[in-house]
């Protein structure tokens, strides 16, 4: 365990301190939860705030492709849509990163090499996450070779809901340490992605335990959902989410980032989790260092937004490329 969470190492010593730790946590208003995720949506912003807004979403998109008929030339066309959103206008910043299956990771890389974007790749039995821990492992393990920088790795949901806290700590910590040195990325490794899947969860409480759980295991980020499941990221699962990351860091010095992935197609959707970034964690996750937006299809209506505001006029979903 590092050692900015070093006041917690006793915290994992048994299934049994893991529990009393995650359950001793503050319990989760669900209705306050949902009041003031609710209120934070209806924020409006306007003219400039909104561009800049826009740009900075852009910025933050994890473009995404997880389909069984993925192909090659898929990926590489989603590549080039990565590192110019619009080809007619290079202002339009590039986005974070690139996600896909990791067969494809090496494609991604060549199809990426110098351009800034990241490639990111799900692994672990994505998406179920049910599997043998060397599986797993191994399968991390060839995406970092292959050149991966981050890792999306799911949690054993099966274990956490039947209280087998531990499992679910040690998975995470082993597949942390098969994005470290020794790959592709060098030194310091692959970041970890971890997904709660919070749709599966079932109760906030849940919640807000995976993800003190991820956190105290070593993720660099936590992740609502992978997608395949709904509800995916909802505005109060995102909101209680930051608030962990918040007191994490109050609590270790750690600073952890926050994806929520799943239903967010729209411009609004878009900007109501900005705003709940800069309300309820500050202005220091407002980056896509340690903010993500996991979407397929996002990336085209902010585009179309932001041709809206230069130009006056919307150019038709039919004037960008299909993600």
């Amino acid at each position: 365990m590092s050692t900015t969470t070093a006041p917690f190492a006793e915290v994992a010593s048994s299934n049994a301190a893991l529990r009393a730790f995650l359950h001793g946590l503050p319990g989760v208003d669900r209705v306050g939860a949902d009041a003031r995720a609710a209120m934070l949506g209806t924020r409006s912003i306007k003219t400039t705030a909104k561009a800049q807004a826009i740009d900075l979403a852009i910025s933050m998109v994890d473009l995404t492709t997880l389909e069984g008929a993925d192909t090659p030339g898929k990926v590489r066309a989603m590549c080039a849509k990565a590192v110019h959103p619009d080809p007619t206008d290079p202002s339009v910043p590039r986005v974070a990163a690139v996600c896909v299956y990791p067969d494809l990771v090496a494609t991604a890389v060549r199809a990426l090499d110098g351009s800034g974007v990241k490639v990111a790749s799900v692994a672990t039995a994505f998406p179920s996450g049910r599997s043998s821990l060397d599986v797993k492992v191994t399968d991390t393990a060839l995406a970092v070779a292959a050149g991966a920088a981050e890792i999306d790795m799911v949690i054993d949901r099966g274990a956490f809901l039947s209280g087998d806290y531990l499992k679910v700590f040690e998975e995470i910590v082993a597949i942390k340490a098969a994005c470290g040195a020794g790959g592709a990325q060098g030194e310091h490794g692959a970041h970890l992605k971890v997904i709660l899947e919070t749709g599966e969860l079932a109760t906030y409480d849940n919640v807000r335990r995976a993800s003190w759980l991820a956190m105290l295991a070593g993720a660099d980020f936590i992740k609502t959902s992978t997608g395949k499941v709904q509800p995916a990221a909802t505005l109060p699962v995102t909101l209680i989410m930051l608030e962990a990351v918040r007191d994490f860091r109050l609590r270790t010095g750690r600073v952890v980032g926050v994806k929520p992935a799943g239903g967010i197609r729209t411009t609004k959707d878009a900007i109501k989790n900005l705003v709940l970034v800069n309300e309820t964690v500050g202005a220091d996750w407002l980056t896509p260092d340690l903010f993500r937006l996991g979407a397929s299809t996002l990336l085209n209506d902010l585009l179309m937004q932001r041709q809206k505001m230069a130009t006056g006029r919307y150019a038709g979903p039919d004037y960008f490329t299909l993600d």
